[in-house]
């Protein structure tokens, strides 16, 4: 071929336009649910400079790409609806979605029992069987863990219209939780599902945030002298070494083991492939449920659960968006009476107090004392449904058990007031368990407890001088103190003696 051919060709494909790269983020795609009664921004990237438009009902919104080939554009509100189409132009391309609907978008984030889905919970055949319900959307996110923050969410994460196919391995509590909102607010739901088992809060929270605070900082500094340390070579050859020596041992062999930037469980790093990407897609809020990982560092977690919802926040920019979580359920956790999960489960009941738009569901009566997953996903997800009518959409309905509110002593017994007492106080299934008292040698034993109006009396033979009460204050607690809502109390403590997780001073 000769040079004055192939010069004429270079020319030629040189006057040709170059390649469309407009692209959206995998959140705008298909049967996606957009957030309501908010300005909403749809974004992506595209060729720099090129300008982009949206166009969605009768609204249209410009805007161009940065140096960075980053776009955004924000539509004005929107009322709950649909289906609609989409459609963005520029750069070279059109785009047009189908099947857009309009209502209430919510953040669906934790470890494995946010992840274990319908298909491994109770009644899995009855409960896909009547999961059709063409205006509840399930999208979930691709399990990826980054060193840095990514932009994109992985383009294999798609929206699925609810249906007995789509429900089946997706989030159980999620699920109960979007058909209950679904059908009490009658408007189109979408759920994004982001969770990953065995994963601690502080890889779900931003290097920023940990770095800002100085008991959590530790963090982010073995992170980066981990990833600093990370030899693959080395990795691989005492991995080889290992599985040699399993062989040999008759036992199974080891994981290959994760370069830290690839690890769930290394700071940041879900925050940064699971969280980020999703910004600034609108929602209404978050439901959490995870701290079964972060399970013998109750005192720290008081820290790092409200360090990480402001850190979420922050960085969507919506405000105090409600976010609702989960309070780990009874389980033995290698010793029923603990009290390491009691101390996890007041740092969760912590962050309800000292964050505005938090809640939290009391799950003491579904757990399972031999498996860290308990099969009843549906009552969480109603919980949570409830919690968010009360939060989210200010109903006026009663979303919480017993709250412990003060104690006074009189003689040898102490009176204990709560909140949220609904229509009444009442034991099921018998009289009141789970309390324990002390008194001045502070040394907890069982106690007796009756219910008085809206009031718990505890007393034990013994104690003369009560000093302090405990509710529920084990791994596995067995208690019964409900409203007559059928909302379970939490557990709590009535003292402030150092914790077990907490560190020495």
């Amino acid at each position: 071929m000769s040079r004055w051919f192939l010069g004429l060709l270079s020319i030629a494909l040189a006057a040709l336009p170059a390649r469309a790269e407009l692209k959206l983020n995998a959140l705008f795609a298909d049967h996606a649910v957009l957030q309501q009664s908010k300005p909403i921004p749809v974004f992506g990237t595209a060729t720099p400079g090129a300008e982009i438009t949206v166009t969605f009902r009768q609204a249209k919104a410009t805007g161009k790409a940065d140096a960075a080939g980053k776009w955004k554009v924000e539509l004005p509100t929107q009322a709950a609806g649909g289906p609609d189409t989409l459609t963005i132009s520029g750069d070279g391309a059109n785009i047009t979605l189908n099947d857009i609907l309009v209502g209430e978008v919510w953040i669906c984030s934790g470890q494995s029992n946010m992840g274990w889905t319908i298909k491994q919970s109770a009644d899995p055949e009855k409960n896909k069987a009547a999961a059709n319900h063409p205006n509840l959307r399930l999208f979930k996110v691709k399990l990826v863990a980054s060193p840095k923050p990514l932009d994109a969410v992985p383009v294999d994460s798609s929206w699925k219209a609810c249906t007995p196919e789509s429900v089946e391995n997706f989030s159980a509590v999620a699920y109960f939780f979007g058909r209950d909102l679904h059908l009490a607010r009658n408007v189109p739901v979408g759920l994004i599902q982001t969770a990953w088992g065995g994963t601690p809060a502080q890889a779900w929270t931003s290097e920023e945030a940990l770095n800002a605070e100085p008991s959590l900082r530790y963090y982010v500094e073995n992170f980066k002298k981990a990833l600093d340390g990370w030899d693959a070579e080395k990795a691989k050859a005492k991995y080889k070494d290992d599985v040699e020596k399993a062989k040999a041992a008759g036992k199974q062999a080891p994981r290959m083991p994760a370069a830290p930037g690839s690890s769930p469980n290394s700071a940041s790093t879900l925050y940064n492939a699971m969280i980020h990407p999703l910004l600034p897609y609108r929602i209404s809020g978050a439901i959490w449920y995870q701290g079964e990982s972060n399970g013998t560092k109750g005192f720290e977690y008081r820290t790092l659960f409200t360090t990480m919802i402001k850190d979420w926040r922050a960085k969507w920019g919506q405000g105090d968006f409600p976010f609702l979580c989960v309070q780990l359920a009874p389980f033995n956790a290698g010793n029923a009476e603990g009290p390491q999960w009691a101390e996890l489960r007041e740092a969760q009941w912590h962050a309800t107090k000292v964050l505005p738009h938090v809640g939290m569901a009391v799950i003491t009566d579904i757990g399972e004392k031999d498996d860290i997953h308990p099969k009843k996903k549906e009552p969480v997800g109603a919980r949570l449904a409830l919690l968010a009518q009360a939060i989210a959409y200010g109903k006026d309905v009663v979303a919480n058990g017993p709250l412990y509110k003060s104690m006074k002593v009189e003689g040898n017994k102490v009176v204990l007031s709560f909140d949220s007492v609904g229509a009444g106080l009442e034991a099921r299934g018998g009289p009141l368990t789970g309390f324990t008292i002390c008194g001045a040698d502070e040394k907890f034993i069982p106690a007796q407890a009756e219910i008085v109006g809206n009031t718990v009396v505890v007393s034990a033979e013994g104690i003369a001088e009560p000093k302090a009460v405990r509710f529920g204050w084990k791994n596995y607690p067995v208690v019964n103190l409900f409203n007559k809502n059928g909302l379970p109390a939490t557990p709590f403590r009535t003292d402030d003696f150092p914790m077990l997780s907490q560190p020495k001073p």
